[in-house]
């Protein structure tokens, strides 16, 4: 089997996991390093390395999502709050979770450096912080971790900044979840690939 297999097979692999409790089959610090090698190799346009990223375990990840319960139950109707309670209480039964930042105080910064592309660093910004989350997401579905991507800012901003003291300059952007997932993945529906993807200009096949 090919190198590339092997990645497109962990590509495979990766699902959106719902059904997760409070284990994990690596340790703690083989959850940082994954973290660790992504901030360090995930790249970003003109090397500006705006992701920040946040890991909580034990009562911290708890404490994230009841301050997550408490800020929704304000603004959801009483007659829905149920219902989102009961999908906020899945996520704290997960075994941890990590925070996405963009840090605003780099992307204006090389907006200034570069003012021809000024425009353009917020989106690079978040394409760089998207390609972390994928980087994560798959390397720990490789270690048996299941897990799911959550966007409950910019509701929980605030409030996560000061709980956890971080830079004002930290504009949260996904939260996700991961644990010991209990059922087997859903089944994944897919769209043509012939409607979303073609080729112009090649005939070449290595003899």
């Amino acid at each position: 089997m090919t190198s590339s297999s092997l990645f497109l097979d962990a590509l495979h692999e990766r699902r959106s996991r719902y059904d997760l409790e409070k284990r994990s089959p690596i340790p703690d610090t083989r959850i940082q390093q994954i973290i660790r090698e992504a901030i360090l190799h995930v790249p970003s346009a003109y090397n500006s390395q705006s992701t920040r990223i946040v890991l909580l375990l034990e009562e911290e990840h708890d404490k994230l999502w009841e301050i997550t319960k408490t800020v929704l139950k304000a603004i959801v109707p009483d007659g829905a709050y149920p219902i989102t309670e009961k999908k906020l209480n899945g996520f704290k039964a997960a075994y941890g979770t990590i925070l996405f930042f963009d840090d605003r105080d780099v992307v204006q910064s090389m907006q200034k450096k570069f003012p021809n592309f000024a425009d353009k660093f917020p989106s690079w910004a978040t394409e760089s912080n998207a390609m972390h989350q994928y980087a994560i997401w798959v390397a720990l579905q490789l270690e048996g971790l299941g897990c799911n991507l959550q966007h409950y800012n910019p509701l929980i901003n605030a409030k996560v900044q000061s709980t956890w003291g971080l830079p004002d300059s930290w504009e949260l952007k996904a939260q996700m979840v991961l644990g010991t997932a209990t059922a087997s993945a859903k089944t994944k529906t897919f769209l043509p690939v012939e409607d979303r993807f073609t080729t112009f200009g090649t005939g070449y096949e290595p003899t």
